[in-house]
């Protein structure tokens, strides 16, 4: 049965300025600037402010007045428009017909109910209604409100009908004696559908096939009831087929049936006409078919196309289409995608499936049964949902074997669901925060890329219409990426694009934790063996570095990095349809930048074909005046010279972005849902783009694929390793260990004075109390002492860094793994049973860790040599169980086949043999065996590596399986990299277990606060919220907001977090406090529902009834609504972020580029880049900038804080956490002019610690940039090992601009380190120079600017050096 009906079909219609390097007059040489002009923000709402201004009016249809019928009112409500021109033609027929009723109807699109005016039109329309139909209402909080409405009329009214939505509408359905009711708590196979399950892609086949063989069965039952429910299973199968006709028999059905006037008359209707459940459709083709050889046998014969596109080389893509808009006509943005891809010589397989599991049909049509073979080069879903689930419960796992098995590139684009074509022009943000969740969010977790609008919805039909340019751009990127699946190795282009920045010659391939070079060099010979054509490929990276910087000691800016192409400006006005838009930040081309004055230059080097090119950079980093502007500018000529170039001139057949991260996705547009205007979209073009991305950075990532189209391939980070202990602070362990020993002879006092003096020579006397010299103390006093200073030390000891940077391909060596294996072990992991080792090994001698710890952060000397006895047998016994799977050469292998024998046999278990040994023999074999197995598995995943096969899969046009991207400690599934990483569902956070540690952290903050503040809680505390972090500890920072203002997350049936509630001051026990919450650019784009939901809860909390002094606040609030006349709501306005498309505060930028005057200039670049809203009372507005709000509560701020959260990321590795740091900021507003306190979160280990921002930055200094462990493994790098070492330098000079928290001696050390000593200084200078005259400039800077001070003699030696390096540099060039 190859069709069951045919579909009528009919075509749709066709609806700069100069560079400027600003340095200072501490440096020996100085660069003058020049003003810029600035540039107007405008920043509107639309209409209501919230995302859609579509009327229900548009789908009221009233019958002509006719006394002598009965009148029937239906409202609907459904989550897309498309049944509206279906039913509007079933009604008007019927009205025409006007033989039983006269029927008015009106219909609803669940967003529309935002709107307290169409809400309360809502309520009116069904207070009269005979008849309530629902569909697909998936979204809580607007579920709630159908659900309240309709409660009220559901027994007066004669039909209530809801198919598949959340069970609190489920449960109003009512037919006759038929009823839901019960759903939740019944047997019933309505209930079954809904329970929680892991197959919950059965839902949707568990409900077709209820749909298709229980009208039979209940046909012959006598009973009311069965006939009740065999009329809403008709009902559904008549919704179901969509069409006019079937929904005009469904009326008449349910109208015949139970409206009272109407019971007696007889109304004859006919069987619903089924479609196919699943199949494939074409315009023009006669039927429907259900074999996919049937369809390709018509395809032959088709009349109306060329050859061409009948032959064996056509590209072949796979369209994925959802059967609703087929059924119901509303399918002209299917015709337009088919059209668009035939015109362009590719053929097409458009599939179907009536239900929310598309895995089948794929699996049934778009692969050869027989060979298993795809047939097609690439698949499309235009559906815009998971492939498996729809918008309900979806079964990534069970969609991603669908999809390994075909093999080809997966694009999932996007139909606008609750906004109108128009609507989404005008939005900032771009697509709606709810369709972000369910069809871009969902969708990647499937491995789906691309998420590009290809249809508008039109305001007054509701029909869909194609958006042809956003169209042609989907079609021409599906059939580039299904080339990929077509070409050969020898033939295909590959454009490697490394970055710099900041734009310097000798940051040349800057990427996080990448060794970038190494990498690109191994990348090359492995596509080299493989068949690529990489002709004159040098013999070493150190020479592929000397090739592409061409002579890295030149000054960046000049032509001397290697020329790969000089275009002209009428060349690049010719290849660049934008070029004229960028002319209003940067005046004609060429401007001053990536430019001889004449030409725009394209740096880079080819190899056969292979282009390495350096993309340029932002370009506005060196000008203070730019960097003050509060929406970030377009990119300048030489950035869009560079990708036009790599599109059309190389001709790239795929770019790879090589490590995190480039400009490019940060370029201004929407935040998702890009348009043709925005300039990410503009930018990559046509070209595939492929992106290697730390597996610990999944939030960016998500950035780089929703708004620069990437395939993110992950790589692993270096592994963590103990920091160690070096010069005094060894010194002061081998102190300590002689004291342990001999404090009960005579020499007790004398090593305790030595200790003491040491460690005031270390500078611990900043983190730790020490007495004066020469007090007497008693040996309890001693004791304490000692425990304290060990205590530290032990921290310092302890904390993990990552050594050295990853070279792509390079697995883990066995000693990596250890220290990898060794900190997964220190969590409990009580979803899956597992116990922490410390905790297993704490419980051997009758303690509990957590009291552990807890006597070691208050310096008990019995706990804090307790927990490293604990610490080292961790070591130990991990060690010994690494050690049965190394070879000789340090390599883990054969794991899976030794962790069988190893485990098989009780006695010869070397953590066991090795326990044995010490005081923890008696350990609990069956939870270390559990744990064991565990650590086995996740060995596994950390020496398996395939970050090479990954990059080739992609460039062979396969399809990269996806991964979560985060920490690894935290949830090894982020192992093995080579993923194509994914988030989170947005919606999914925060988790309860986020919640409880969140709990943890807060009250310790709150703590530690009251002892600094004289006993008084925080007022106001001013914290960020990050994208990346929150996705690593699910919302755990997000849960530390809610718990501040006293608040819980409450979660729905399918664990979506979308709704509050308050917790009592009773429970909570303490004043509710109020927060600032500065959002990072990404997690506004990645969690803009969070957003709104924090911003619900602040202003929930501030119109509670409760006393100002027990709610900060309500307290802030209503004095801020006095002081600014405005409404209490808009006074708690607390949420803030950069104005969409705009990422940073710029501060990083200035800070790593000199470019500013002085502090009160960055605070200004803060408060101009930072002070933009998000307001739940209007969402579709966007950003709004509400900069006196923002000034205002920061000024009651009492304490700042952020959130460390893996061992990767510490305070000087990045600029991003001084960028989002206000502290200086705070204190120029408050009133009182103090410094608020800053405080930071570690929750880096399972001991969570609350730190001042001061004790951190230390901590940091000492196991970094002071640490020879560090610096030694960053020198092996080379190259990029000494920028690594600038970097933490600068990005320390940013926290004292911004904090002020950097203590003296941390320079002096570094000076010492890296300065004084000869042959240090030698190494840097030889290996980077232009690093290292950054870093001679920077200890400059850092004494110019009053943060360090120094000996004359010093500073001298800088000046020195600082001409020489100059010097060097230019002698070269010479």
């Amino acid at each position: 049965m190859a069709s069951l009906t045919s579909i009528p079909f009919t075509l749709p219609s066709s609806s700069s300025s100069p560079k400027h390097l600003f340095l200072h007059s501490f440096l020996p040489r100085t660069h003058t600037h020049s003003p810029k002009r600035s540039f107007k923000i405008r920043c509107a709402a639309i209409g209501n402010g919230l995302f859609t201004q579509t009327s229900p009016e548009s789908r009221r249809i009233l019958p002509e007045f006719n006394p002598s019928l009965p009148r029937v009112k239906i409202v609907y409500v459904v989550l897309e428009a498309q049944y509206q021109s279906s039913l509007s033609a079933a009604v008007r027929s019927l009205n025409a017909d006007s033989r039983y009723a006269s029927f008015e109807v009106v219909g609803y699109l669940v967003e529309e109910l935002r709107d307290a005016d169409t809400y309360s039109l809502f309520c009116q329309d069904i207070k009269d209604a005979n008849i309530f139909i629902g569909s697909l209402i998936f979204v809580e909080e607007l579920a709630l409100k159908v659900k309240e409405a309709v409660e009220k009329e559901r027994d007066r009214m004669d039909a209530v009908l809801v198919f598949p939505s959340m069970p609190e509408v489920m449960r109003l359905n009512k037919l006759g004696s038929f009823s839901m009711s019960q759903l939740g708590q019944s047997k019933s196979p309505f209930f079954q559908l809904f329970k929680r399950r892991k197959q919950s892609a059965g839902f949707a086949e568990s409900m077709l096939k209820l749909v298709r063989t229980l009208p039979k069965v209940l046909k012959y039952l006598p009973s009311d009831k069965a006939q009740d429910a065999r009329l809403y299973i008709l009902s559904l199968q008549f919704w179901l087929g969509g069409s006019p006709e079937n929904l005009q028999n469904f009326v008449k059905m349910i109208a015949g049936s139970y409206v009272p006037e109407l019971k007696g008359k007889d109304i004859k209707y006919e069987d619903p006409v089924l479609f196919l459940d699943s199949g494939i459709w074409h315009p023009l083709a006669p039927c429907m078919y259900d074999d996919v050889k049937e369809y390709l046998n018509w395809y032959g014969t088709r009349k109306d196309v060329n050859e061409k596109l009948k032959s064996n080389n056509a590209p072949i893509i796979g369209l994925i289409l959802q059967r609703s808009h087929i059924v119901t006509g509303d399918d002209s943005h299917y015709v337009a995608v088919i059209m668009e891809l035939e015109a362009r010589g590719a053929k097409v397989i458009p599939i179907f499936a009536g239900g929310l599991d598309f895995s089948g049909p794929v699996d049934r049509y778009l692969v050869d049964s027989v060979t298993g073979k795809p047939f097609v080069h690439a698949a499309v879903s235009l559906t815009g949902f998971a492939l498996v689930g729809g918008p309900a419960r979806q079964d990534h796992p069970r969609a991603i074997e669908a999809l390994r098995k075909l093999d080809v590139p997966y694009i999932v684009a996007l139909p606008l669901v609750f906004q109108t074509t128009e609507e989404w022009l005008l939005s900032s943000l771009g697509l709606h925060p709810v369709q972000v969740a369910l069809q871009v969010a969902l969708p990647e977790l499937d491995g789906g890329m691309e998420p590009i609008v290809f249809s508008g919805r039109d305001a007054r039909t509701g029909k869909s219409h194609a958006l042809h340019k956003r169209v042609e751009q989907l079609c021409t990127r599906a059939i580039r990426w299904a080339e990929l699946k077509r070409k050969s190795k020898e033939e295909k282009k590959v454009a490697i694009t490394v970055f710099s920045f900041p734009p310097d010659k000798g940051n040349v391939g800057t990427a996080a934790y990448l060794n970038v070079f190494d990498s690109i060099f191994s990348v090359l010979q492995d596509l080299k063996k493989d068949g690529y054509n990489v002709e004159g490929l040098p013999d070493t990276a150190e020479a592929l570095i000397e090739d592409v910087i061409h002579d890295k000691e030149a000054k960046f800016s000049s032509p001397n990095l290697n020329v790969a192409y000089k275009m002209s400006v009428r060349e690049y006005r010719s290849l660049t349809p934008y070029a004229s838009a960028l002319e209003e930040s940067w005046g004609k081309p060429p401007g001053n930048l990536n430019s001889d004055g004449e030409s725009l230059l394209v740096y880079g080097k080819q190899y056969g074909n292979v282009f390495i090119g350096v993309q340029p950079t932002f370009g506005y980093e060196g000008d203070p005046m730019r960097l003050l502007f509060s929406k970030s500018a377009s990119p300048h000529h030489g950035f869009a010279a560079y990708y036009s170039f790599v599109e059309k001139i190389f001709q790239a057949d795929a770019v790879l972005h090589f490590g995190t991260h480039g400009s490019l996705e940060f370029m201004p547009g929407k935040q998702v849902g890009m348009s043709d205007a925005c300039y990410p979209d503009s930018l990559i073009g046509n070209i595939p783009n492929i992106y290697y991305y730390a597996a610990n950075n999944p939030s960016e990532a998500t950035i780089a694929k929703r708004r620069s189209y990437a395939n993110t391939i992950s790589y692993l980070t270096p592994p963590a390793e103990n920091a160690g202990l070096y010069k005094g602070l060894k010194q002061l362990s081998e102190l300590i260990s002689s004291y342990q020993s001999l404090k009960d002879t005579g020499r007790g006092p004398q090593i305790v004075s030595s200790i003491i003096s040491t460690a005031k020579q270390c500078n611990l006397d900043k983190d730790v109390s020490l007495p004066e010299d020469g007090e007497e103390l008693t040996p309890t006093e001693r004791d304490t002492v000692v425990g304290k200073v060990y205590s530290k030390i032990m921290e310092i000891e302890s904390r993990l860094l990552p050594c050295g940077l990853h070279v792509i391909g390079e697995p883990p060596s066995a000693m990596e793994a250890v220290a990898t294996l060794v900190n997964i072990a220190a969590l409990d992991r009580p979803e899956d049973g597992i116990y922490s080792l410390p905790g297993i090994l704490a419980e051997t001698v009758g303690r509990n860790i957590e009291d552990v710890y807890r006597g070691n952060d208050k310096g008990v000397l019995a706990d804090v040599q307790l927990l490293r006895e604990i610490t080292e047998a961790s070591r130990g016994a991990i060690t010994a169980f690494v050690d049965k799977t190394t070879n000789k050469k340090g390599q883990v292998v054969d794991v899976a086949e030794k962790l069988s024998s190893i485990l098989g046999f009780g006695l010869m278990e070397p953590w066991a043999q090795y326990l044995s040994k010490t005081k923890f023999i008696r350990a609990d074999r069956e939870k270390l065996r559990t744990l064991f197995e565990y650590l086995g598995e996740c060995l596994k995943l950390v020496v398996a590596d395939n970050e090479l096969g990954s990059l080739k899969q992609a460039l062979e046009g396969s399809y990269v399986v996806p991964g979560p991207g985060g920490d690894p400690i935290r949830n090894p599934k982020v192992l093995p990299t080579g993923k194509n990483i994914h988030a989170l569902d947005p919606q999914a956070i925060p988790t309860e277990a986020a919640m409880q540690s969140a709990k943890v952290v807060v009250e310790r903050l709150l703590e530690r606060q009251k002892v600094d503040n004289g006993g008084n809680y925080p007022e106001t505390v001013a914290l960020v919220l990050w994208g990346t972090d929150n996705i690593k500890t699910y919302g755990e920072s997000l849960a530390q907001v809610l718990w501040m203002i006293g608040v819980r997350p409450v979660a729905d049936t399918f664990g979506r977090v979308n709704r509050v509630e308050p917790v009592s001051l009773e429970e909570l026990g303490r004043p509710r406090i109020d927060v600032v919450v500065n959002c990072s650019g990404v997690f506004r784009d990645l969690f803009i529902n969070q957003m709104n939901l924090l911003d619900r809860a602040v202003k929930m909390v501030a119109e509670l009834d409760e006393p100002e002094d027990q709610n900060y606040v309500k307290k802030h609030a209503m004095q801020q609504a006095a002081e600014l006349n405005v409404p209490l709501r808009e006074a708690a306005t607390r949420v803030f972020s950069n104005a969409s498309g705009s990422y940073s505060s710029n501060v990083n930028l200035a800070v790593e580029n000199s470019s500013w005057n002085d502090e009160k200039q960055l605070q200004d670049m803060y408060l101009s880049r930072k002070s933009f809203a998000f307001d739940s009372d209007a969402p579709g507005a966007g950003m709004l900038e509400k900069r006196k709000v923002f000034e205002m509560a920061l000024s009651t701020a009492e304490a700042t804080f952020q959130n460390l959260d893996s061992s990767e990321i510490s305070l000087t590795d990045v600029s991003h956490y001084f960028d989002s740091d206000p502290t200086n900021l705070v204190q120029a507003l408050r009133k009182d002019g103090r410094k608020p306190a800053a405080y930071i979160a570690d929750t880096t280990t399972a001991n969570a610690q609350v730190r001042t921002l001061a004790e951190t930055v230390r901590l940091d200094a000492r196991t970094k940039l002071l640490n020879p462990k560090w610096y030694e493994g960053m020198m092996k790098s080379g190259y990029e090992g000494v920028r690594e070492i600038e970097k933490r330098l600068t990005n320390t000079v940013g926290w004292s601009a911004t904090s002020g928290q950097v203590d003296n001696w941390v320079y002096e050390e570094a000076n010492t380190t890296f300065i004084k000593d000869e042959e240090m200084l030698k190494r840097l200078m030889e290996v980077n120079p232009n690093s290292f005259r950054k870093l001679v400039q920077t200890f400059l800077e850092a004494n110019g600017r009053g943060y360090w001070e120094t000996s004359e003699e010093n500073l001298e030696r800088l000046k020195e050096l600082y001409s020489e390096v100059e010097d060097k540099i230019e002698g070269i060039d010479r």
